[in-house]
């Protein structure tokens, strides 16, 4: 899977960061085989499918009363046309609920993500170096789950290994299941 940066987009601020909202744009859902659009591509890796989906990171600031308020627009897009699945290699129904479940997996590692960003964008305060400080918490976390998408490749063997697919599908299910909400928070 690959999740990219698309931007940082503010109104500038002068004062303080006292204030930080933020809000999810995402629709969790279930991968289908239509969500697969893209040429297939071989990396040497053996995977028979593949996941991109964007995680969209802006922002947008308020300044009053030397006060910032950040508000946090986070949002995870599958791109359908850079996803593909090898239907030459997947020779069974049974094989290709298999692999959309692994699919599935790299989706679910972009909405905690997502989560993620948002929560921690709500618990920090943004002093006038805001920019700097927005750009280092997205790839602080931005990071952790780049690392997260490996392990789960290399883990699973793309989703080969069915023990270890199992333990990361019901790792998915619990964390999704338990995740704190996401909401418009303020301070």
């Amino acid at each position: 899977m690959s999740c990219h940066f698309v931007g940082l987009m503010c109104v500038l601020g002068i004062s303080l960061c006292v204030n930080n909202l933020a809000v999810a744009q995402s629709s969790y859902r279930q991968l289908s085989v239509s969500d697969f659009k893209g040429a297939p591509r071989t990396a040497g890796d053996n995977a028979v499918a593949y996941t991109n989906c964007d995680v969209e990171f802006r922002y947008h600031v308020h300044a009053e009363n030397n006060i910032y308020q950040l508000t946090f627009d986070v949002r995870v897009v599958m791109q359908p046309y850079k996803s593909w699945l090898d239907h030459s290699r997947i020779i069974s129904p049974a094989m290709m609920e298999r692999v959309l479940k692994h699919e599935q997996g790299h989706y679910n590692i972009a909405c905690l993500e997502q989560a993620e960003i948002l929560r921690e964008a709500a618990r920090t305060r943004f002093d006038a170096n805001y920019q700097a400080e927005a750009s280092r918490l997205f790839d602080r976390v931005h990071a952790k789950y780049e690392q997260l998408n490996k392990d789960y490749d290399l883990d699973t063997q793309h989703s080969l290994d069915n023990k270890q697919q199992h333990s990361w599908d019901v790792y998915f299910q619990r964390r999704m299941m338990y995740a704190p909400p996401i909401a418009k928070v303020g301070y």
